[in-house]
């Protein structure tokens, strides 16, 4: 079926109110493009259609990234035959830089290249480190020795080893700020029907990215345990192959947004005019602080707020014989400027405040991992579970807590409060952190009992002990990382200025990779104090730490940490977009132009 266009020259008025639909629906004025540069048609762009691609890819790179991240431990003290202290470290160092990566690929693709190209290269520069892994392990003069088990590992391997996982960390940082934020892109944040699909996406986002964690620590660890290393890690690649081939077909379904510039020159040129402006008056109401015109298919404006008044000083004019056009950014900001630069600065008491969330969530890579190495892990006579498929269970802990969200939490809150969002996104970070702090505990005891069996019974060590003792540590967290860590993606996609969306999803993996800088500083600092009284908290083995302490310790610094973050969660003042004013359509197609013009 042809789809009708909007004929040249017609005049349409678009109404903000949702039940007087007039043609305008067929076109998407939020400032995206199509893949030719023009104005999207709403039948044949975005929404859940060009959502499925990208969700695609981002179900392979988790699929690859968990393969990996959840063996690292066992692999580094394994063939690499590092220490238990030294392979935390190792872990949560590649795991922070990962985490961290994000904030130049986000600024990049924010900036200069857009989404679509900053993961177009991500993805390449990550298949090639899944390609060095590979060869680490198949090339005979790259493998970790020329027999199993390996005695002394080749110096060349641990370098190319460590070469390989870095170039993913790399590929990493540009790939997932840049996917997640042009997924939610898709969505019209100004027409009601998409806004609503918008508030799922995240949640579908995490199922797709569970579900590649899932298979990620199930299948490509039974290649590993059955096929070797090397197969695992050349499935790994040719999947992430395969995924980026699918998400370059979806091209011409996506809605793109072009690169903004650089957000830190407008926010230096609000501090500085503010600065400059200190002794200026405070305005009374915003009628006299300077603002632009909003054009139709530019990003929206901000509603002034009363947070940081220094701030709106920057929006005051002073010279009022100059026009407003004329006077330096350096001396003059608008509103919604002042507002953006508001929005970032409020943001930081909460980002700091999700960190210690975040250490314990990351004990679930490192400790919990190994507490699985050493328990009983046997099935039957045949089958004995792999170590880093008991982290599936954190993955199902968190499908099972999105779908309820989505579809029984958030309809019930929405009749409830008789409110579209239902459950405000500070809310629902709230609900993970207390999730975690009972992880903690769970752990500290299933811990003790552990280390209580083996000093019963030295020669048998913990064997005795079920690997499914550590069941409901890994759901918890699961459970707490589908409250916190997905509201903690839509908190910094929502809430950041609408340009600086690929940095918003960079700020959330940023919370992560701080986190596991914080707990290795936390396990050295510890080691140190409990290793000079004479009994460290991390020995050379398990049996010989005093995990469950340090478990207890995470807890009671997470109720503290809760206790600070609700005082901040309750004065928050969230994002307050103005709504686009009426304009009048003319053919979205007029010779690739969008011709608007302001109603009056």
């Amino acid at each position: 079926m042809t789809e009708e266009r909007i004929p040249k020259g017609d005049i349409i008025r678009i109404n903000n109110n949702v039940n007087e639909i007039s043609e305008y629906e067929k076109c998407v004025f939020d400032s995206s493009l199509d893949y030719k540069g023009r104005v999207p048609l709403r039948a044949s762009t975005g929404v859940w259609r060009a959502s499925l691609f990208i969700i695609a890819i981002e179900f392979s790179e988790r699929l690859s990234y968990f393969g990996i991240a959840t063996s690292l431990m066992i692999y580094l003290t394994k063939v690499i035959h590092q220490d238990l202290e030294t392979a935390a470290k190792s872990v949560n160092y590649w795991s922070g830089v990962t985490t961290l990566m994000p904030l130049l690929g986000g600024f990049l693709a924010d900036a200069y290249f857009g989404r679509f190209s900053t993961v177009f290269i991500a993805s390449l520069i990550y298949i090639m480190g899944l390609a060095l892994l590979t060869m680490s392990r198949l090339v005979p003069s790259l493998r970790p020795c020329d027999s199993e088990p390996c005695a002394n590992t080749r110096e060349i391997h641990a370098v190319v080893f460590f070469l390989s996982i870095y170039l993913i960390s790399i590929g990493t940082g540009g790939h997932k700020p840049s996917l997640e934020s042009f997924g939610a892109d898709q969505f019209d944040d100004d027409h009601d029907g998409e806004r609503r699909k918008k508030m799922s996406f995240f949640n579908w986002w995490n199922f797709g990215l569970c579900s590649g964690l899932l298979l990620g620590v199930t299948l490509i660890v039974y290649v590993q345990e059955r096929f070797g290393w090397g197969a695992a890690d050349m499935t790994l690649m040719i999947a992430m192959s395969i995924s980026l081939v699918i998400f370059i077909i979806g091209r011409p379904y996506y809605r793109y947004r072009k690169p903004s510039g650089s957000f830190v020159r407008p926010m230096l040129q609000v501090l500085v005019a503010a600065v400059a402006k200190r002794k200026v008056p405070y305005p009374n109401s915003s009628s006299e602080m300077f603002e632009t015109p909003m054009e139709p298919q530019s990003n929206r404006r901000l509603c002034h707020t009363d947070t940081l008044r220094f701030l709106d000083k920057a929006a005051v004019i002073t010279d009022k014989g100059t026009p407003e056009e004329k006077i330096s950014p350096w001396k003059l900001a608008t509103v919604t400027q002042v507002e953006e630069t508001k929005l970032i600065l409020n943001m930081i008491p909460i980002w700091i405040t999700c960190v210690p969330f975040a250490v314990c969530s990351s004990q679930i890579t490192t400790f919990f991992i190994k507490q699985a190495t050493v328990m009983n892990r046997r099935i039957n006579s045949d089958f004995m579970i792999p170590p880093a498929t008991i982290f599936g269970l954190s993955a199902i802990g968190m499908i099972i807590t999105v779908t309820v969200y989505d579809k029984i939490l958030v309809p019930i809150a929405r009749r409830a409060r008789n409110d579209e969002r239902g459950i405000k996104i500070l809310e629902r970070i709230g609900l993970g952190m207390i999730f975690s702090i009972v992880a903690m505990v769970s752990a500290a005891l299933v811990e003790r009992k552990r280390l209580n069996i083996v000093d019963t019974d030295p020669n048998m060590s913990s064997l005795s002990m079920s690997v499914f003792w550590l069941a409901p540590q890994f759901v918890i967290v699961g459970v707490a990382d589908g409250f916190t860590y997905v509201g903690l993606q839509e908190y910094f996609y929502d809430q950041v200025p609408d340009s600086m969306r690929s940095i918003g999803i960079a700020l959330y993996l940023s919370v992560i990779g701080a986190a596991n800088f914080v707990s290795s500083l936390l396990i050295a600092t510890i080691a140190r104090v409990t290793g000079k009284a004479g009994n460290s908290w991390f020995g050379k083995d398990l049996n010989s730490s005093r995990l469950d302490n340090f478990y207890w310790f995470l807890a009671v610094i997470a109720v503290l940490n809760l206790l600070v973050y609700v005082m901040l969660a309750r004065r928050y003042k969230y994002k307050s977009v103005e709504k686009r004013a009426d304009v009048v359509v003319a053919d979205c197609y007029d010779h690739d132009n969008l011709h608007l013009e302001a109603a009056v």
